[in-house]
């Protein structure tokens, strides 16, 4: 038998999992499934796009600045966050977005034999970049669509580097309150590394929810990661960002790639950062939008998880799967779960009424 050359050059544990295939581009979707509009309710996107002063800086940027390399550092970006959290410039990291910031901080703290801990139903980028460099990644089933605290300190052992938690959580909007937290991170001790991935904070208007960075000085081994991509409207940007103490910081900056964060992206979050009138109007859309689909779903039977975050999930009588090729000629486009782990469960982003309503409309026809 003649042995392919190739197949002795992969390493084992990249066999052990799929590509990743993204969704075809919508003027592709279109065509494919014969609908003249298409919402987009799949990607916890903000419809509102950024806010208005990045919109116009957008408007003027001069294109010879594009043969010019960015900050490689995100220099002025990084002074703009300190200066918001009062932290030191240093203590901060921007990435390519939130999957780069992910993976400085699994290579800086991970070597062969390591695992990370993490729910089996959370943002997949954990899991996945774990397991694509080598390490066990240890998922643990939520409790109450909320990540298990106990269980996933039971899962500790000497080899044990990284924590994840969503918060809130991504896809259930679940959270860890303020108190929750910290007793997680005394019982750490610092033994581990705990990232609290607040993707989704600005959504969240509760009192009990707690402030990550806020905790950098009290829990050294604390590490924060936030993006521009949801609440600020810039995921066509990707830009993402960790804060730590300065001791972890300097340890994962040895990993970073430098000029991996385009000058727009680095322009438009320092404008971002400076409109809080952007996130009022975002909260309140979806929270208007949050009760209609309250209203509608119950209307028609059906059970959903709705908690923090621009988005929800309905569990169908149906495939997720089928469900989402019935929706698609009707100009709707939603998550499926079942890559969640949670099957026959579809995840739809809050948006404007009037998609809001076709998403109910087409969900009625489909059942």
């Amino acid at each position: 038998m003649t042995i392919n050359p190739l197949e002795t050059l992969v390493p084992s544990y990249i066999n052990t999992f799929n590509a990743y295939i993204p969704s075809k581009p919508d003027p592709e979707l279109k065509k494919l499934f014969g609908c003249s509009t298409l919402y987009r309710l799949n990607n916890n996107e903000n419809p509102l796009g950024p806010p208005p002063a990045v919109q116009e800086m957008l408007s003027r940027f001069s294109p010879p600045r594009a043969a010019i390399y960015p900050s490689g550092d995100s220099y002025y970006l990084r002074e703009k966050l300190a200066e918001k959290f009062k932290l030191h410039p240093d203590q901060i990291l921007v990435g390519n977005g939130a999957n780069e910031v992910i993976t400085f901080v699994i290579k800086a703290f991970c070597e062969a034999g390591d695992n990370i801990i993490t729910a089996d139903k959370t943002f997949a980028v954990y899991e996945w970049v774990a397991i694509f460099s080598g390490y066990e990644a240890r998922l643990v089933p939520l409790k109450e669509f909320s990540f298990d605290d106990e269980a996933m300190l039971a899962q500790v052992d000497e080899r044990s580097k990284i924590f994840f938690v969503c918060n809130p959580n991504n896809p259930t909007g679940t959270y860890w309150n303020h108190d929750k937290l910290c007793a997680f991170l005394d019982r750490v001790d610092g033994r581990q590394i705990v990232v609290i991935d607040e993707a989704y904070c600005e959504f969240v208007d509760k009192e009990d929810f707690p402030d990550g960075i806020a905790l950098i000085d009290r829990y050294p081994n604390l590490v924060i990661f936030r993006t521009f991509s949801k609440m600020y409207g810039l995921a066509g940007l990707r830009i993402g960002y960790l804060a730590g103490s300065l001791e972890v910081v300097n340890i994962i900056r040895r990993t970073c790639v430098v000029y991996s964060v385009n000058t727009l992206a680095q322009e438009a979050a320092i404008l971002a950062l400076e409109d809080s009138n952007h996130i009022e109007h975002t909260r309140q859309l979806v929270h208007e939008e949050k009760a209609y689909l309250h209203r509608e779903l119950t209307r028609l039977g059906l059970s959903f998880v709705m908690n923090e975050g621009n988005y929800l999930m309905v569990r169908l009588p149906m495939s997720d799967t089928l469900a989402y090729r019935k929706l698609m000629p009707k100009g709707v486009m939603v998550r499926t779960m079942t890559g969640f782990r949670f099957p026959n469960y579809i995840r739809i982003t809050i948006a404007p009424h009037e998609a809001m309503e076709a998403f109910i409309r087409g969900l009625e026809a489909i059942l």
